[in-house]
């Protein structure tokens, strides 16, 4: 779960407190965080549709070999974000065109396999991602859903337990054990996927509420870096989690 969740909520507050007092040149904003995460999501955007062209022009094994460059880089990026922030204003740029890389890549492929079960699969995913996210934030801004420090440790606690069961399956695999239910579209593994998408959509909240109280307690500059990769780590994780859900969905028809 490192490539989808930066660092638990009590590590980011930990990581604002000790911003705060360091003696750094200008101030962290909203305002700039919003500029540096749009600068961010370009980042992912352009990767991605390159890795996409590479596939329609049938270069199957440069778009693999970028796939893995991507997802290997991405997660070095965020571990080492997670323990430096004040990297951020470098990998976080990184961040984004190595993940990019991956889920262009593998938008394509699931594209191209559902293409006549699930015409436009990619498209749907993309639209519910930015749909639910701008949901999320509208919530947070008219403080619908607060975040509380109970509801803080809930999305956490739930954050970690679908790493550990992840992990769990993960390491089922290598042993050639597999559990069904994570693959196909039976209701259970559609009600995993339900609940995923759930606490990733939540976990939203928490980066909107990072971001503000960074600000409001006069955060360095580089922050603002740090909050942009922190959104766009919880982004792709929801954006993956839906196309999965879609993918197990069209298997019921």
């Amino acid at each position: 779960m490192a490539l989808f969740q930066s660092c638990n909520p009590k590590k980011k507050k930990k990581i604002f407190s000790k911003s705060y007092s360091s003696q750094q040149e200008g101030l962290m904003t909203v305002r700039g965080t919003i500029n540096k995460f749009g600068f961010v999501l370009l980042m992912v955007l352009g990767a991605a549709f390159y890795s996409w062209h590479l596939n329609e022009e049938a270069r199957t094994g440069t778009m693999t070999a970028l796939m893995i460059t991507g997802v290997i880089g991405g997660l070095i990026c965020a571990i080492a974000i997670s323990f430096k922030p004040n990297w951020a204003p470098y990998l976080a740029p990184a961040y984004g065109l190595l993940e990019g890389l991956f889920i262009g890549g593998i938008s394509a492929i699931v594209n191209e396999g559902f293409s006549k079960s699930y015409p436009g699969i990619v498209l749907q995913a993309v639209g519910l991602t930015f749909g639910v996210a701008i949901a999320m934030f509208l919530l947070y801004n008219f403080r619908i859903i607060k975040a509380t420090e109970r509801f803080k440790s809930i999305i956490y606690t739930s954050i970690l337990g679908i790493g550990i069961f992840y992990l769990i399956t993960m390491v089922l695999g290598m042993f050639h054990i597999n559990l069904p239910f994570m693959y196909n579209g039976s209701l259970i593994g559609i009600g995993i996927s339900l609940f995923v998408v759930a606490i990733a959509s939540l976990s939203l909240i928490m980066d909107f509420d990072m971001i503000e109280k960074g600000a409001d307690m006069g955060a360095p500059k580089y922050m603002e870096w740090y909050g942009a990769f922190g959104l766009m780590v919880t982004l792709v994780w929801l954006y993956m989690e839906i196309l999965k859900l879609l993918m197990r969905l069209s298997q019921r028809d």
